[in-house]
């Protein structure tokens, strides 16, 4: 991949963690200094960079503790607090 030109998605597959970011910061500079084409680019690594850190972070997540089933006929009956009276 040289400087100028889009790396293709095999070559993004490729990339380390910390390469992609540093291309990412560096096609971001590159944008914000006004080269147009750099703006697709950086957005792009920017894109798979988000992509990866999400996936990581759904994989090291607990899964959701199981919530005892309530019986369908009570489902408008609201949870209340200890010690409150039910409205007549």
């Amino acid at each position: 991949m040289t400087r100028h030109d889009a790396p293709s998605a095999a070559e993004l597959a490729q990339l380390e963690d910390g390469v992609l970011e540093r291309l990412a910061l560096d096609w971001r500079a590159s944008a914000s200094r006004g080269e147009k084409q750099a703006y697709g680019v950086a957005h792009m690594l920017e894109v798979e960079l988000r992509r990866r850190v999400r996936g990581r972070r759904a994989e090291q997540q607990p899964p959701p503790p199981a919530s005892a089933p309530r019986p369908w006929w009570q489902f408008w009956q609201a949870r209340r607090a200890p010690g409150v009276p039910r409205s007549p």
